[in-house]
């Protein structure tokens, strides 16, 4: 129980909420992490800021082998996604994306480092901090094989940022490209610009902002079907409740069915015309067959 209010509230930040709070990432630097390394490391941090931790120190761990210190770090930074970068002989300019599910690690993909831009070297405008980047998936290896499909979704979880109930076109100035081709993923990122076209809708450029990396995968940890089905329930609440006799078609337009009871046709008001009214015979025969003419008196 906490014994302050500071520890009542940071415990409350903490509970489980319906809409969860955006996700966190941790950057980690290995046991021996290089300068290319370390300086992937400081750039993706800036692309991912506010949401990001940077840990500064090196931190002698394997995930591959002993997921324990991640766990630790996890938990002590509230963060759900992870950044591990090191290098050595056999693994050299090393990568391990993942994301954790209750503290715990759920899949993890080891990414090899072939050629970097760092954004430094990049001398052009750059986009102002927590902008929200716009994300394209290029290659039929993101939907064909199982583990660049896992992949694509971790990087979907990491670069997302928070969920925003509407966009302004300003606001859309900042893209990331991942292209799958040849056992590589080539990731640019690429800042938009929006200049003039003589009409309503402007002209559309990209320009280089950087950072820029050539990756290989290398090895993968994946969470089993089970585990990873559980990771994406919903609870009831969040779920919409689905509203009866409306359908929508393919082109997003809204139906509605309306039941009524069966009408009476006879006792329908028609129109006042003279060719609609009922003949005296007519009259007789609902009648019952009374006379129409009442008898004079004498």
């Amino acid at each position: 129980k906490p014994k302050t209010k500071r520890a009542k509230r940071f415990l409350e930040k903490r509970e489980p909420k319906l809409k969860e709070n955006t996700k966190n990432a941790m950057l980690i630097k290995g046991g021996n992490a290089n300068l290319t390394v370390t300086e992937v490391l400081k750039d993706i941090y800036a692309v991912k800021k506010p949401f990001a931790v940077l840990y500064k120190k090196k931190n002698i761990t394997r995930p591959f082998e002993d997921q324990t210190s991640l766990e630790f770090f996890s938990k002590k930074s509230d963060c759900s996604l992870f950044l591990f970068g090191s290098h050595n002989k056999k693994r050299p300019n090393n990568l391990i994306i993942g994301r954790m599910f209750d503290y715990h690690v759920l899949d993890m993909i080891e990414l090899g480092i072939e050629k970097f831009v760092s954004l430094k070297d990049v001398k052009n405008s750059k986009c102002p901090e927590g902008t929200k980047p716009m994300l394209i998936f290029a290659g039929d290896m993101f939907d064909v094989n199982e583990e660049y499909r896992r992949l694509k979704s971790l990087l979907i979880d990491f670069f997302r940022g928070p969920s925003v109930p509407s966009v302004r076109l300003a606001g859309l100035e900042y893209v990331l490209h991942f292209t799958a081709v040849d056992g590589k993923i080539y990731m640019r990122s690429y800042k938009v610009l929006l200049k003039k076209s003589g009409c309503k809708i402007p002209r559309i450029e990209l320009e280089e902002m950087g950072p820029s990396l050539d990756l290989v995968m290398r090895r993968t940890h994946l969470a089993s079907d089970d585990l990873y089905k559980l990771s994406l329930k919903q609870p009831k609440a969040l779920k919409p409740k689905k509203k009866k006799n409306i359908s929508h078609d393919v082109f997003g337009t809204t139906y509605g069915r309306i039941h009524m009871q069966k009408q009476d046709l006879s006792k329908l008001q028609t129109r006042k015309m003279k060719g609609l009214k009922k003949r005296p015979a007519e009259k007789s025969a609902e009648d019952g067959g009374a006379s129409p003419k009442k008898s004079k008196s004498a």
